[in-house]
């Protein structure tokens, strides 16, 4: 009886077994960014830039050259990287702990520069890897290791919203937050992260995507509540719309 292959991992992801927690979706979303890698055929001329946070170990699981940043510096790092060699496709993947607080200044000037590098912004509304503490993009109400009674407008401000606020700068140049709760939106997350990979290819300037992601483990929910608590508290503070597509203005 033949068998047929329905389904292999991505080339461009290794054989190393992810350390994430269950239920997390960070490895979601390095399976989308590899299969986009593969499918615009520019693996072996791509690399990586991941900072400190729960990816910091991404070293070990993308298939091509990776290099480590200081944590919020990925994009000036990628900004080195590709002004010296051009020709090579350049990414960040960072978190909201790391973007959106000690890198906000990095991300605001590569844009407004309009590098030509593509971010993939992880955004799970807490500080993962160093234990869950209240981050730029907590909910206000939502608990953490350093806001137990919740987050409050009053002393903390609103929760920051990335993807609008760079949308006004004119140097990005392909702008959208996607998710990845079920399989429809894990489709139209790859669809955005291939676009931000090709406004970088066809040197339009600088491309994220920003991805709504779970974090079981720090916020005290089962995968399965992580993914619903998403869709019901995250989604609509954070709208999942494209907010920024040269190509599309320029059409």
């Amino acid at each position: 009886m033949m068998t047929t292959m329905v389904y292999s991992k991505s080339k461009a992801l290794t054989d190393a077994e992810l350390h994430y927690c269950p239920g997390c979706t960070h490895g979601v979303i390095h399976k989308l960014v590899a299969e986009v890698l593969v499918e615009l055929n520019v693996l072996g001329k791509s690399i990586g830039v991941i900072p400190v946070g729960c990816a910091a170990l991404a070293y070990k699981y993308f298939n091509c050259d990776v290099h480590q940043a200081a944590h919020g510096r990925a994009p000036a790092v990628a900004t080195g990287i590709k002004r010296v060699r051009p020709e090579e496709v350049v990414f960040t993947y960072q978190g909201d702990g790391d973007l959106a607080s000690i890198g906000t200044a990095e991300i605001i000037h590569a844009a407004h520069r309009g590098e030509k590098i593509t971010t993939i912004f992880v955004n799970n509304g807490i500080y993962g890897m160093t234990g869950g503490q209240m981050a730029p993009t907590t909910l206000i109400g939502q608990k953490s290791t350093t806001s137990p009674l919740g987050r409050t407008e009053e002393h903390s401000g609103k929760p920051l919203k990335v993807a609008e606020m760079l949308a006004t700068i004119d140097g990005a140049k392909f702008v959208e937050r996607v998710s990845v709760h079920n399989p429809a939106a894990v489709r139209k997350a790859k669809k955005a992260i291939r676009k931000a990979f090709e406004c970088q290819l066809s040197g339009k300037g600088f491309g994220i995507v920003e991805v709504l992601s779970t974090c079981p483990t720090n916020w005290g929910v089962t995968p399965v509540d992580g993914l619903k608590w998403l869709e019901e508290k995250m989604i609509p503070y954070y709208p999942l719309k494209n907010f920024r597509n040269t190509e599309e203005e320029e059409a």
